[in-house]
């Protein structure tokens, strides 16, 4: 049976970073193997907290908006259609600089967890 779901129907919660998601992929719920894919959403002028994740990898692919993401020391302009890789361990952070909500997808390897999401202060 193919694994899916519909991002109308999951329910959006606001993650350690911030950013109000929807888990549409993870092992948790849907059985799959070790990644998960979620759609995140910031409204325009706010931010994510700064944040590193130890073991993750990220994949952040911008659908709508524009925006700011802070890699460690470096800053890199993003837009619709962008995709940028995140290693482990680097902190990072994503700003809406758009007049209307930034939406991406984000996906995560291994699978999200909130414990392996560290905020910095």
């Amino acid at each position: 049976m193919p694994i899916m779901s519909s991002c109308d129907k999951v329910e959006a919660y606001i993650t350690k970073d911030g950013s109000v998601i929807r888990e549409l992929i993870h092992p948790l719920v849907h059985g799959n193997f070790s990644q998960s894919l979620a759609e995140a959403r910031v409204t325009p002028g706010n931010s994510t907290l700064l944040h590193s994740h130890n073991l993750t990898e990220e994949i952040y692919h911008i659908l709508e908006g524009t925006g700011i993401l802070t890699l460690g020391h470096e800053t890199i302009e993003v837009k619709s259609g962008d995709s940028v890789c995140i290693s482990p361990g680097t902190l990072h952070n994503i700003t809406n600089t758009g007049e209307n909500e930034l939406r991406f997808l984000c996906c995560c390897s291994p699978a999200y967890s909130h414990d392996d999401t560290v905020v910095s202060e």
